[in-house]
């Protein structure tokens, strides 16, 4: 339980209209009665897990979706000495001169992304 009903008996209703606007929520029935903020406030948490395992709203990557990331990412390759070598200067910040910098940012972001790409994966692989 996020919230107790004892904790939120004891807050008034700006204190009540505070949280919901902080989570984005609405009160439940009539926005002048406590009871409507308090339900509100106990029952989302598990609304929305019921929601993610129905399917609605946020869902998960199927297994299928999940390999087609790896491929992506095995893809994507590894670097050379050569590239491994301008990553690690790049960053130490030392950045090339103009016009080359901007393909040394581009290859640094794909580097970063190829890295979030991953992570992404490992995590979502977890589920």
């Amino acid at each position: 339980m996020v919230f107790s009903r004892q904790e939120l008996e004891l807050l008034t209703i700006p204190q009540l209209r505070i949280l919901l606007l902080r989570y984005g929520l609405k009160p439940t029935g009539s926005a002048a009665l406590k009871p409507g903020f308090i339900t509100t406030l106990m029952v989302f948490p598990e609304m929305a897990l019921q929601q993610f395992e129905n399917g609605t709203g946020l869902i998960r990557p199927t297994f299928d979706q999940l390999q087609i990331m790896g491929e992506i990412l095995d893809q994507m390759g590894t670097p050379t000495p050569e590239q491994s070598a301008l990553l690690r200067v790049s960053f130490e910040g030392r950045r090339m001169d103009i016009p080359r910098r901007y393909d040394q940012e581009r290859f640094l972001d794909l580097y970063k992304a190829k890295n979030h790409l991953s992570e992404v994966i490992n995590l979502l692989g977890m589920m």
